[in-house]
């Protein structure tokens, strides 16, 4: 195997137990850093050290990273102008909060022979929401609803 030590100095290619005599004899620990390389690699040092970092990178990364939520707009065929309105404020909301944004058009009993009409509700929201938005799925039929996701676009 190939051990490295703690600095990060190569101190060559030796057998496990004298890899192992080695990390005793300066008090730390010998840890597998490569198991699939040929050969494995080794580092000689504290492995509760070595822990900590990777937890403290870990939780970094974590930090700076970014969830997407969805939120969810619905819809009927008969949704009035000035509700359509307020349901359009409510989506340039979620997206300017960089969430994604599912419009659900629901169609109850006789509407589903009317699919024509929530597409158009779909396609008219898109339009008016302009780049603010991006069609990430255009309208499907699932069920008896219409569903449509959207994702922010570019920033104003």
């Amino acid at each position: 195997m190939l051990v490295i030590d703690d600095a990060g100095e190569k101190l060559g290619e030796m057998d496990t137990m004298d890899a192992l005599a080695l990390a005793r004899e300066r008090g730390l620990d010998l840890v597998e850093v490569a198991p699939m390389a040929r050969p494995p690699v080794c580092k000689v040092a504290d492995f509760g050290k070595l822990k900590y970092e990777k937890k403290k990178r870990e939780a970094e990364a974590r930090k700076h990273q970014v969830v997407v939520e969805v939120k969810e707009i619905k819809l009927r065929p008969k949704t009035d102008d000035h509700d359509f309105d307020v349901k359009l404020r409510a989506v340039e909301r979620f997206l300017a909060d960089g969430d994604k944004v599912k419009v659900t058009v629901r169609f109850r009993g006789r509407e589903i022979a009317h699919r024509d009409i929530g597409e158009d509700q779909c396609r008219k929201l898109a339009d008016r929401l302009g780049a603010a938005a991006v069609v990430e799925q255009p309208p499907r039929m699932d069920g008896k609803q219409m569903v449509m996701l959207l994702a922010p676009g570019k920033k104003k």
